[in-house]
C-alpha cells in the first residue's frame, strides 16, 4: 500500500484537534478525493502508524469513528475495507466536520442538530424495521460497555445517533448524520473528575434509553421529545463546561 495515499498528520495538529481527528480527516480525504476507492483494503494499522506518525491507539480510534460514519468496514481477520457511497446527486448541501474546532462550534452544531434529530427520531418510531432497531440497541450496548470499561465511547455514540438516521428511511437524514461524523459528539470536551463523569455517563445512558424505547414502541411524539432533550442537555452540559474553562 503506497504512503502517498495518506498525508502525515503529527506535525500538522491544527488548534483543538486530537491526533485521532487528524487521523480521521486524513483517512476520510484519501477516500473522498479517491486515493482509497470502495472496495480497496486500508493499509494496515502498522503501515498507518508509520504513515501518519501516530501510535496503535490513535489508528484504533480513528478506524472505529470511520466505520461508525458508514466510510469502511472491518472484516475480522482480513481488514478493512472502504465501502461504497451513495451516488453523487450533486447536492449543494455539504458539512464540514473539520470546521469544528471549539467547543463554540460544537455549540452551535448542537443546536442545529436538535432540529434535524428530533425529527429524525419522530420519523425512525415511525418506519424503523426489527434489523435497524437491533442496530441501534447494539450500539447502546457497545456504548455502555465502553463507558463501564473506561475507554472511548465517542463511535458507538455516533453509531446510535446514525442508525436513528438510517431508520427514517430517508436518505438524506443518513447523509447529513455521516457527513458530520463523530466531531459532533461533545464529550470529548467535557473535562471533569471521576464521580462527576460516572454520573454524567448515568444521565447520558438514561437519555438515550427513553429515545430507543419510545422508538421501540413506535411513540413518535415521545421520540422526538426525548432526543430533543438529550441534544438540548447536552448543549447545555457544554456551554457550562466551556463556561468553566473559558470557551476556546
Amino acid at each position: 500500500m503506497s504512503n502517498t495515499q495518506l498525508a502525515p498528520v503529527a506535525s500538522a495538529r491544527r488548534r483543538g484537534r486530537t491526533l485521532a481527528e487528524e487521523a480521521v480527516i486524513s483517512l476520510t480525504g484519501s477516500i473522498v478525493e479517491g486515493r482509497l476507492k470502495p472496495g480497496d483494503k486500508l493499509p494496515t494499522e502498522s503501515e498507518i502508524m508509520a504513515t501518519l506518525g501516530v501510535s496503535r491507539t490513535v489508528v484504533r480510534e480513528a478506524l472505529s469513528r470511520l466505520q461508525a460514519s458508514g466510510l469502511v468496514e472491518t472484516r475480522h481477520g482480513i481488514g478493512t475495507f472502504v465501502l461504497a457511497r451513495p451516488a453523487d446527486t450533486g447536492t449543494p448541501f455539504q458539512i464540514n466536520p473539520a470546521s469544528a474546532t471549539t467547543a463554540l462550534d460544537v455549540l452551535a452544531m448542537l443546536e442545529f442538530r436538535v432540529s434535524v434529530e428530533a425529527e429524525a427520531a419522530s420519523l425512525a418510531a415511525k418506519r424503523r424495521t426489527g434489523e435497524q432497531l437491533a442496530a441501534m440497541r447494539q450500539a447502546l450496548d457497545e456504548l455502555k460497555l465502553a463507558n463501564a470499561n473506561g475507554v472511548d465511547s465517542v463511535g458507538a455514540d455516533f453509531a446510535f445517533h446514525l442508525a436513528i438516521a438510517r431508520a427514517t428511511g430517508n436518505r438524506y437524514f443518513a447523509d447529513m448524520m455521516s457527513q458530520l461524523t463523530t466531531r459532533v459528539i461533545p464529550r470529548s470536551r467535557l473535562q471533569m473528575d471521576t464521580p462527576k463523569r460516572e454520573s454524567y455517563l448515568e444521565r447520558l445512558n438514561d437519555e438515550h434509553e427513553s429515545i430507543y424505547e419510545a422508538i421501540e414502541r413506535g411513540d413518535a411524539e415521545a421520540a422526538k421529545a426525548s432526543m430533543r432533550l438529550h441534544l438540548t442537555n447536552s448543549r447545555e452540559r457544554l456551554r457550562k463546561a466551556s463556561a468553566a474553562i473559558g470557551a476556546d
